[in-house]
């Protein structure tokens, strides 16, 4: 797992326009009440949560960049945690999550 941050996803999704899959790893409540608008939601607390991953993104080899509510949130680690165990092989974890991308002033 590599940690990006704000800047980095920025970068990957407008500028140089890369192919990946953003994934909000709250739950379905949480992903309603706010979430990045490219990203799609798939719970780590899931039990199919590897499977379903892995049918979204098409193949393990395939960049995914999994994220959760703030730095304090333990979600999106534990989600990237899960996802290298299964053999995904370009897996990054947004740290600051929601709330940092929706900070103006950051």
């Amino acid at each position: 797992m590599t940690p990006i941050n704000k800047q980095q996803l920025r970068e990957m999704n407008d500028a140089r326009h890369e192919d990946f899959v953003l994934i909000n790893v709250l739950s379905p409540a949480d992903f309603r009440d706010r979430h990045i608008r490219t990203s799609v939601n798939v719970p780590v607390a899931d039990e199919g949560f590897v499977e379903t991953v892995e049918r979204i993104s098409g193949s393990k080899q395939r960049k995914l960049v999994v994220y959760c509510a703030s730095s304090d949130c333990d979600a999106s680690p534990k989600a990237a945690r899960k996802l290298e165990e299964a053999g995904f092989e370009d897996v990054y974890d947004y740290e600051g999550g929601s709330a940092d991308w929706f900070d103006r002033a950051a």
